[in-house]
């Protein structure tokens, strides 16, 4: 450690620390642009310049050393008049538009100029004129002049998102950050670009123009799409949700979100919300209340049942649910006497887990990035998890050895020491190879008959080396045919080298699905079996069969024989199959809790109230319940709900109970399946109802890839 003299204050840092840190630990604000606790350092906003001893002039913070016995003064005249004259040449060519400045209200340098700005500008020159960039429909830069060169953007493009999409051209005045060759920004993780900039330059175009700053409520969540769990700071104005930014969590999401987290909100207010029940008479829909609603659902299940036993009657879930929605959809269905419950759309496998074991990512998500050593199975993991990938990237940085066992050569913005690009059906073969390689190299028994290649060999050995390394099974690996399989012999692999297993898990609730019990338990039919039309009266809670699950259209055409199917969903969905159109509340109006990847247990609060007549699921399913007469649906409010939902566990507990969390296989290694159809995996804007509606991520071109290729493959 280091201790350095600070405004007369002793403080303690790391050796190889820079002064700013110092600042900051002893909650001494510096003014500054272009540091950022999470960019390197590239000192060219000279904003933070401070006094120094013995310096014969004024140090920037952010890039001078610490040294022992240094004595830095922040407040000094000698460092204030350095700063005001930064702040100056700052102001020079930056346009006076703050009244139409999207920025206005929360702009760095607006705040930092009325400290350390003067009151008149001693230049009468002309200010230069940057001209807009297009670079797609979420980043507005039609500003650009109003761009100090602070370079956030540049470095977080190329340090956090992995691929350099902004750049600097030219030199002093002519100086721009452009895309260079006029294309869009594409990364996942673009909108935070928006974030860190300190000017008006970069701002969200979805956002632009609609309200100010102060205008708007600020309301802590929690994001619905991946497992990651965001954390999320929803900004409300006249009950309508306008903007989504990040909510820091270290733990969690660190100051970052992905696009879909930030720019799905447009759905919420979209024409597709449904906003009042429906019912289907005669081919037509028509609106009714919700007694008539709830009473038609009740009197056709009670039909039903009485006609064909409660076995007819099932419930397919989202794991997009929150957890209250997903215990009490489960004790409705259950109640009824029937155990067809279940939220795995997207499995072709249904091997029960040991003794109610909930699959998790084996590990915290803070770890993932400090690992040194990583095997990837069945994921696209820039896109299915970009979080996740920004950890994983970070843990690359620092010198981290990547491998990857996938069905197709995407970009993930990180190099990768060994890849494996093959078709799914070869995944079982490619993991008995490593294993072979394993034991070839420890001196043991393979877990199953397998070929010690050179690739196969390199995996291996770079899974040995090392001391904090991770096995993760992605989305595609999950909904696998052989998804035990491939568990098994991961788990085994794991084993051997000291590594952990886990899974990426799909959705923000995929943990939580299995806590509460949204899988048959006492032989139920699971989703492909109900989603092939042997039931007589379905509950879609949430969900999209045609997109979410795994059978897609053919889903719709069973459902639709059914007697009666009735769809709980914030949207206007599934009206070729549906008889009942329930509408139920988006996470933004309801309360509920999420169950992220790590088994963090994280609740929210509506931060508006539900549009129409929408209501809260949790609200509809108890309601439904009374109607029937079932007992144990007396909640009154979703903190009850949870309370049930949670059991045994304590009601301060914030993860899961470890003796909950496994990945440990159900059985043995066995044979592959042979010509199983490929994993059912969502692509990145068609994950959940929310992000399907989203207009702005639709355009993305992520989106329109999407859409060529299944326009592509249903021509074919």
């Amino acid at each position: 450690m280091v201790e350095i003299e600070l405004d007369g204050q002793k403080v303690e840092v790391a050796e190889g620390c820079m002064v700013m840190h110092a600042a900051e630990k002893a909650g001494t604000y510096i003014p500054h642009f272009c540091y950022h606790k999470k960019l390197s350092i590239a000192a060219n906003c000279r904003m933070c310049l401070v006094d120094v001893e013995k310096a014969p002039k004024p140090m920037p913070a952010c890039a001078t050393p610490v040294t022992q016995g240094m004595i830095v003064r922040t407040k000094s005249d000698k460092a204030i008049k350095a700063q005001q004259s930064v702040m100056e040449f700052l102001l020079i060519n930056h346009p006076l538009d703050c009244p139409i400045c999207d920025q206005g209200g929360e702009c760095q340098l607006q705040d930092i100029a009325v400290g350390y700005g003067g009151s008149a500008s001693r230049y009468a020159e002309e200010k230069r004129v940057v001209f807009h960039k297009d670079v797609g429909p979420l980043i507005s830069m039609e500003e650009m002049s109003r761009c100090i060169h602070c370079t956030r953007c540049v470095r977080f493009g190329q340090e956090v998102a992995g691929v350099m999409e902004l750049g600097m051209i030219h030199r002093g005045e002519h100086s721009e950050i452009t895309t260079v060759l006029g294309d869009t920004v594409d990364s996942e993780l673009s909108g935070n670009m928006i974030d860190i900039c300190p000017v008006g330059a970069l701002t969200s175009k979805p956002f632009r123009y609609s309200a100010r700053t102060w205008e708007l409520s600020r309301r802590k969540s929690v994001s619905p799409h991946d497992s990651t769990g965001a954390n999320l700071v929803v900004q409300v104005k006249n009950n309508k949700v306008m903007r989504v930014v990040p909510f820091e969590n270290e733990a969690v999401n660190e100051c970052w979100i992905a696009d879909r987290d930030r720019f799905s909100y447009e759905a919420l207010n979209s024409e597709e919300r449904l906003t009042q029940p429906m019912l289907k008479q005669g081919g037509q829909w028509k609106t009714v209340d919700w007694q008539t609603a709830l009473e038609y659902v009740a009197n056709g299940l009670r039909q039903i049942k009485a006609e064909h036993g409660a076995g007819a009657v099932g419930a397919l879930l989202s794991p997009h649910s929150t957890l209250e929605e997903l215990y009490l959809a489960g004790a409705l269905v259950r109640s009824l006497g029937s155990d067809n419950v279940d939220h795995r759309l997207r499995n072709a496998e249904f091997a029960a887990s040991q003794k109610g074991a909930v699959r998790w990512l084996g590990t915290s998500i803070a770890s993932l990035s400090t690992l040194q050593r990583v095997l990837v199975l069945g994921s696209n993991l820039r896109k299915d998890h970009p979080l996740f990938a920004q950890r994983i990237r970070q843990a690359v940085r620092k010198g981290a050895s990547v491998s990857a066992i996938r069905s197709a050569d995407e970009d993930w913005a990180m190099p990768l020491a060994h890849s494996l690009v093959q078709p799914h059906g070869q995944w079982v073969a490619s993991l008995s190879n490593i294993a072979a390689a394993v034991a070839a190299e420890k001196g043991v028994a393979a877990p199953a008959p397998g070929q010690a290649d050179d690739a196969s060999t390199a995996i291996a050995r770079s899974l040995l080396g090392g001391e904090r390394k991770a096995i993760l099974l992605g989305n595609a690996a999950a909904h696998h045919a052989d998804a035990s399989v491939l568990l098994a012999l991961a788990h085994w692999i794991a084993e051997q080298t000291g590594a952990s297993v886990g899974y990426l898990t799909e959705a923000a609730n995929t943990v939580g699905a299995q806590f509460v019990g949204a899988v048959p338990q006492t032989g139920g039919l699971n989703a492909a079996q109900m989603l092939q039309g042997g039931l007589k009266a379905v509950l879609l809670l949430n969900t999209e069969p045609a997109f979410d699950s795994a059978a897609g259209a053919a889903a719709v055409a069973a459902l639709a024989r059914s007697e009666m199917v009735v769809t709980l969903s914030p949207f206007k969905a599934n009206l070729d199959c549906s008889d009942v159109l329930l509408p139920i509340a988006p996470f933004t109006e309801t309360s509920g809790t999420f169950v992220n990847a790590e088994g963090r247990i994280q609740g929210f609060h509506a931060v508006v109230k539900p549009q129409g007549e929408a209501r809260p699921a949790w609200k509809v399913l108890r309601v439904l319940g009374n109607l029937l007469g079932l007992p144990g649906f007396d909640f009154e409010s979703s903190q009850e709900v949870l309370a049930a939902a949670r059991g045994t566990l304590p009601a301060d507990a914030t993860h899961l109970p470890a003796d909950r969390l496994s990945n440990a296989p159900a059985g043995a290694v066995r044979a592959a399946t042979v010509g199983s159809a490929a994993p059912a995996v969502a692509a990145i804007y068609e994950l959940d109802g929310i992000v399907r509606r989203a207009a702005s991520l639709q355009l993305t071109a992520d989106a329109r890839k999407t859409r060529g290729a299944a326009f592509e493959g249903a021509a074919a």
